[in-house]
């Protein structure tokens, strides 16, 4: 959040610098003659920009949407697992169990904190999701062919490793460079544009430049942190996991 503010006040300072080094270049009433001609092009390049930057706004926030989701759904799937394996084999349900508490474990102290960091994931979930799949081959190899149990605890071991390799396609997912280039670029002819208006009033195009430059750059904080789905200030919470933990220890108690 700190480094958010710092950045929209360097973008209006850089904003307000600019427009200070064009008003000491031309005086208003020589550029107020081509008012008409700057707000034509001022118009475009807006227009254009503001659609880029509502494109922009809307997909970032869908995919954190669909990160947050996919989150619940994975740990509604390890929930699915820990209660099915009551209805298999005893032997295989209690070792089932077992890997479920480690598995939301190791996803709230191990998984998190590295999505967090921006860094690689240990090894210690993908080994016990190996060990699920095992014992769920177990399981069916020890049921009779209609059991449903047994197809049950395979379709949600299914979603949960899918759910898992999604969330971690989201943790290394960022925009493009080219989209980055085209926002800031865009931002800042944006604004530039319209520091070269011919207003008879310094202090109405002070605020003007201010208001917009605050905008945009609130904007593009706002993509850049939602582009990041477990970094940034707004990040996907693991509350489905954390209710999971606590129902295991609740049952295991």
């Amino acid at each position: 959040m700190l480094w958010d503010i710092i950045i929209i006040t360097a973008c209006v300072i850089a904003a307000l610098a600019f427009l200070l080094l064009v008003t000491r270049s031309s005086a208003p009433n020589s550029r107020k003659e081509s008012n008409d001609f700057t707000g034509a092009v001022v118009a475009v390049i807006g227009t254009t920009y503001a659609v880029i930057l509502a494109f922009m706004l809307s997909g970032v926030w869908t995919m954190l949407q669909t990160a947050q989701s996919n989150s619940e759904q994975e740990a509604n799937a390890l929930v699915n697992i820990w209660r099915i394996s009551a209805n298999i084999e005893p032997q295989l349900g209690e070792q089932t169990r077992v890997l479920c508490l480690k598995y939301a474990q190791d996803v709230l102290n191990l998984e998190w904190p590295a999505m967090e960091a921006g860094k690689e994931l240990p090894p210690e979930s993908s080994v016990v999701v190996n060990q699920l799949w095992q014992l769920a081959g177990q399981s069916q190899a020890h049921s009779s062919l209609d059991s449903i149990a047994s197809y049950q605890f395979m379709e949600e071991l299914r979603i949960l490793t899918e759910c898992r390799r999604i969330r971690i396609m989201h943790s290394r997912e960022r925009l493009p460079g080219i989209l980055r280039a085209v926002l800031i670029a865009g931002g800042i002819i944006t604004v530039a544009a319209s520091c070269f208006f011919g207003v008879p009033s310094f202090r109405f195009h002070v605020l003007q430049v201010v208001v917009l430059s605050f905008l945009i750059s609130l904007i593009l904080v706002a993509i850049a942190d939602l582009d990041r789905p477990y970094q940034g200030s707004d990040v996907v919470q693991p509350n489905g996991f954390i209710t999971a933990l606590q129902l295991f220890q609740r049952h295991r108690d």
